[in-house]
Order: C-alpha cells, then sequence, then structure tokens
C-alpha cells in the first residue's frame, strides 16, 4: 500500500510540474523547480524509510520509469540528431576550408581548458593536503581497488595511435549502434565525411547538390521536431532522477570522504571560473551564458551522462546563444568524448596526485606535474560520456603513470556525487568550446534576450 501511496504522491508532482510548464514558466524555471521537489521528496523518501529500504527500492523502481525512460529518449535521439546536424551543417558551408577551422578551433579549446583543469586538480589536491597514504591497509577500499586492475587491460593496453585509428568507422552502422565508447566520434567523422561529399556535389553538380540539400533539410526539421518533443519532458525527467539520487545515498559513506568531495566540488568551481574568463575574453556575457545554460547543466547534473546531454546542449547553442550550428554540433558531440574538464581532468589528476607519494614520488615537482597535464589532456580522448566514465578515465591515466590502481578504490562510496558535478563541468565546457569558437570565427548571431 505504501507504494502505491508513494507512486500516487509522485504522480501528483508529475500534474503539478505539468501545470508550471502550461503556465508559461520558462524551461530554466521549471527545471528548477523539478530539481527542488525531487530532492525534497527523495529526502523525505529516505528520511522515513532508510537508502536501503525494500519500500524504497520497490518506489524507485516505478519512479525510474519517468527517469531512466527520458534519459533513454535522448539516447535514442543522440545518433540521428549528430548525424543529420554535422551533415546539415557541413553541407550549407559556402567554403570546405571552415570545416577544418571550426573543428581546430573546438578542439583546441576543448584541450586548453582540460589541461588547465588537470593543473587545478593538482594544485587542490596539494592545498588540501589529500593523500592515498595508509589506504591500502583498508581491506575493503583495496577489495574494491582490485575490481578496478582487471578494466586497465582493456583501456590502459591502447596505445594514442590505435585509439586514433579505432575512432575511424570501418562500420558506420555499427557506429551509430553506440556500441563503442568512440562510437559518438565515430559518427561524427561519417557525418563530416557525408558532408564534405555533399560540398562537392552541390560545386560540381548544382541541381543534383540542390535537391541533396532539400532532402537534407527536411530530415533535419523532422528530427529537431522530435528534438523539441523530448526537451519538453526535462522537468520531469529532471524531477525523477533527483527523487532516485537523494532517496539512496548513503551520507555515512560520504560523510567518511566529506574532505575528498568538499576539494572536488571547489575544484570545479574554479573550472568554471576558467570557462567565464574564456567567454569574458571572447566578449560573451558568462551571467547570460549560464543562465541560458542552466536546463542543459541541471540534465546533465542529475544524469551523470554528457552524452545523454547532446540533444539539449546542441538546441541551446544554436536557439539560445545563436552559435552556429556546426559549431555547436562539434562542440557538443566531440565535447562529450574528447576533453571532458571534470571527468578526463579534474579528476585523474587528483587521484594521480593523491596516490603518487605512496610509491616514494613527488608529485610537485615540474617533471611530474607536466608530464601528468600532458597524459591528461592525451588520455582525455575516447573517455565515454557516461556515467563512471571518470573511473575509465583514471585507469588509463594511473596506467600510463605506472601508478597503482587499487588504491583508487576508496573513492567508488562517493563517486555517484562527486559524478554529478563533474559531468556538469564538462558538459558546460563542451558549450564554453562552442561559444568561444563561435564568436571567435565570427560566426555567432544575435538572438531576443531572455
Amino acid at each position: 500500500m505504501l507504494i502505491i501511496l508513494y507512486c500516487l504522491i509522485f504522480l501528483l508532482l508529475i500534474y503539478g510540474l505539468y501545470r508550471c510548464q502550461r503556465s508559461g514558466l520558462t524551461l530554466g524555471r521549471q527545471v528548477l523547480i523539478a530539481l527542488v521537489v525531487g530532492v525534497l521528496y527523495g529526502a523525505g523518501l529516505q528520511a522515513l524509510h532508510g537508502a536501503d529500504s525494500p519500500i524504497i527500492k520497490d518506489t524507485l523502481a516505478w519512479v525510474g520509469v519517468v527517469g531512466s525512460g527520458y534519459v533513454s529518449l535522448l539516447q535514442m535521439i543522440v545518433m540521428p540528431l549528430i548525424m543529420v546536424s554535422i551533415l546539415g551543417a557541413i553541407a550549407r558551408l559556402n567554403d570546405a576550408r571552415a570545416l577544418g577551422r571550426i573543428s581546430l578551433s573546438v578542439l583546441a579549446m576543448l584541450m586548453i581548458t582540460v589541461a588547465i583543469s588537470a593543473a587545478i586538480g593538482i594544485g587542490i589536491a596539494h592545498v588540501f593536503g589529500l593523500t592515498a597514504q595508509g589506504l591500502a591497509d583498508n581491506a575493503q577500499a583495496f577489495a574494491r581497488g582490485q575490481a578496478l586492475v582487471a578494466k586497465a587491460g582493456q583501456l590502459g593496453d591502447q596505445s594514442v595511435p590505435q585509439m586514433l585509428v579505432s575512432f575511424i568507422p570501418s562500420n558506420p552502422f555499427a557506429a551509430l549502434t553506440g556500441a563503442s565508447p568512440t562510437a559518438i566520434i565515430s559518427v561524427v567523422i561519417f557525418s563530416a565525411f557525408l558532408g564534405g561529399a555533399a560540398l562537392m556535389l552541390r560545386r560540381d553538380e548544382p541541381e543534383a547538390g540542390e535537391r541533396l540539400m532539400a532532402g537534407i533539410q527536411l530530415v533535419q526539421a523532422w528530427i529537431l521536431r522530435l528534438v523539441r518533443i523530448v526537451i519538453r519532458l526535462t522537468p520531469y525527467g529532471v524531477m525523477a532522477l533527483m527523487v532516485h539520487m537523494v532517496a539512496v545515498s548513503h551520507w555515512q559513506q560520504i560523510l567518511e570522504l566529506v574532505r575528498f568531495l568538499v576539494a572536488s566540488y571547489i575544484g570545479l568551481a574554479l573550472i568554471l571560473v576558467v570557462h567565464a574568463v574564456f567567454l569574458l575574453l571572447s566578449g560573451i556575457s558568462p551571467k547570460r551564458f549560464f543562465g541560458r545554460a542552466w536546463p542543459v547543466l541541471s540534465f546533465a547534473f542529475t544524469s551523470r551522462s554528457s552524452a545523454a546531454s547532446i540533444p539539449l546542449s546542441i538546441e541551446t547553442q544554436t536557439e539560445r546563444m545563436g552559435i552556429a550550428p556546426a559549431i555547436a554540433n562539434f562542440a557538443a558531440t566531440f565535447g562529450s568524448t574528447i576533453g571532458q574538464n571534470g571527468c578526463a581532468g579534474l579528476y585523474p589528476a587528483m587521484l594521480a596526485t593523491m596516490i603518487a607519494p605512496t610509491v616514494g614520488i613527488d608529485p610537485m615537482t615540474p617533471s611530474f606535474f607536466f608530464t601528468l597535464v600532458g597524459v591528461v589532456a592525451v588520455s582525455s580522448f575516447g573517455i565515454a560520456g557516461v556515467g563512471g566514465g571518470a573511473t575509465f578515465a583514471a585507469i588509463v591515466v594511473l596506467s600510463t603513470m605506472n601508478l597503482p590502481l587499487a588504491l583508487a578504490g576508496v573513492l567508488i562510496a562517493i563517486e555517484p556525487l562527486i559524478d554529478m558535478g563533474r559531468t556538469a563541468v564538462n558538459v558546460n565546457g563542451a558549450m564554453t568550446a562552442g561559444a568561444v569558437s563561435s564568436r571567435w570565427l565570427g560566426m555567432t548571431r544575435k538572438v531576443e534576450e531572455d
């Protein structure tokens, strides 16, 4: 009976959000309301029954129909959206050389910000005095870490040339299924080649090229209409995801590692400051940027998935920020698997800095510092934009630096809570790369004020 009651209350909360949506509230305000309501409801459930209660588990199974269902809908449209958007954006370019400038500009921003993020991670770990000394004596933590070692063989043994080759899709239809961690990059490359072929067709056979462009534009409009339908469901998905996160959090485990948690969020905040500085230097108002990015960052925070945030990111960049479609698509898609500032920048650097003293290495020596920053930047290529991606990034970095993997196990207890902030910073870094690149290349259009 309690499960039925709690599900009915959740349905009433959904109806309340529906009424807010009908009243004309902006998407950002709808998401904020959903976020607060989700936290309060999830905290109430945990206070009544505890995080491990069967009642909580059964209730969240039904709540997950909305939360996980929304994430699945976004994942459903990611690959079609990437393909038609990049194909259409490139096909509309008047100069094929613009494609090279766009990709280089976006990648340069992602690489610069992930390197800075790594430096921030090293500094934060040093300032807070974070260390892994003694963690090997914690049998439970060590056992957790041993489970990571098995994954290292899959991730750490791949050379940089092999990794670059893996980006090229030998079977683009297999890449469209999202079967591999680098599938998104493979789809981007395939779509870019299709767009380049369309450019050549427009140049050599104008009549056929125009017919092709009409078909591309029709399919693109169709997919974008689907995207807008799914995006309207964002408040409901955010509320359900937040209920689940708060209801099952083990606060005692979190309190045991609170110093690392606090240090991580201070580091993430500093990365956002770095983003704001780049925006200011490019003549973009950080206040306006973050205000328009809020719905995307809220979803990234609750879903812990950079890849699932791609449709929201592209729509926000193009419609609310005036960023050129080609740049918005490259920034959102590349940023979900390359140069993730939080997961592939800050976290591995903090972890390596903590672990280095356990094997007699001073992490603040210039040689270790600059080597680590370089390894983090290169290793950020191809990290999966889903929950747990930071763990994979850490495995690659620690393996490359010849540091023990098992000592990282103790941090798994608070991974989900930290990962929420990291994912939001990843997505913000990608959107910042898009906004700055669009301004640098003079491709930003004016949009109406909110």
